[in-house]
């Protein structure tokens, strides 16, 4: 099978790359383009034809790929995740709410951020000073065409502050939605085909040159198809420069953990590669 091809967005211009080739993309080739051609990905295959050849773009020139692109994300996709907020939640007399959400036809969804509050490759990114129990939560992320279709997947961070929202499930957006609570990257993977059941998602939490936190989980545990959460994201609603839509975590820290500042987190999702951030 043909390997797919990867965007990365630079300080200065966009790069597309296939199978170890790189190519700079045509300037009138950009991100809301992208989101809004009739078919995103034979629109990236031309620009990749069309392109100049050039050298893989340095780690310290990436940006999040995202112009005009919201992003959205979904809650309670997997069963740890359901378990995790039933816990956290359970004094405020909100638990049930979780487990409810987890069997609905319904899924959680939610605003998570803007381009301008989003975080790219070696960026920082922040935790509340209000709260006192903030983790990380790795997530494949779906890029959707403006017409509500998946044309491709890239790595998502969103920080939660797990406290703000356990102490209350009315106070999700202030625990989920603040500047720098959302990161994605490295690249995005043009491909109609999204990651088999079995694709790892892994998480490192290093601390002073030490980890301090490791796990993993797979695509395969989300609960839900995924193109059924893009169909309930376009319900009654427009994008259109498109959006990312994050779905969900399986991988939660135990309760003990909280991030501190200067942490370093790796994300890792094979075609993606890894996303690094750390911690203001």
């Amino acid at each position: 099978m043909r390997p797919p091809l990867r965007l990365f967005s630079t300080r200065s211009s966009l790069v597309l790359e296939s199978d170890r080739r790189f190519a700079l993309a045509p300037t009138s080739f950009t991100l809301s383009a992208l989101f809004q051609a009739d078919d995103p990905l034979a629109f990236a295959a031309h620009a990749f034809a069309a392109g100049q050849p050039t050298e893989a773009p340095a780690s310290d020139d990436l940006r999040a790929p995202i112009d005009h692109q919201e992003i959205w994300a979904a809650g309670v996709t997997y069963l740890r995740s359901m378990t995790a907020r039933m816990e956290e939640s359970k004094v405020a007399g909100g638990g049930s709410f979780y487990d409810r959400v987890y069997a609905a036809d319904r899924p959680e969804l939610f605003f998570k951020s803007t381009p301008h509050r989003t975080a790219g490759p070696g960026e920082t990114v922040r935790i509340r000073a209000d709260s006192r129990w903030n983790v990380p939560e790795p997530e494949l992320t779906l890029a959707i065409d403006a017409r509500g279709r998946i044309f491709g997947f890239t790595i998502g961070n969103d920080m939660s502050s797990r406290d703000i929202e356990g102490e209350n499930p009315l106070y999700l957006p202030q625990a989920k939605v603040y500047e720098r609570s959302a990161a994605i990257g490295p690249c995005l993977v043009l491909s109609a085909e999204l990651p088999s059941a079995d694709t790892a998602i892994r998480l490192r939490i290093r601390r002073a040159e030490t980890d301090v936190f490791a796990g993993e989980t797979t695509v395969g545990r989300i609960k839900r198809p995924l193109p059924s959460l893009a169909e309930w994201l376009f319900r009654d609603q427009s994008f259109p420069h498109g959006c990312y839509l994050m779905t969900g975590t399986g991988i939660v820290p135990p309760d003990s953990f909280t991030l501190q500042p200067r942490d370093e987190i790796r994300i890792t999702l094979e075609p993606v590669g890894t996303l690094i951030n750390t911690v203001a």
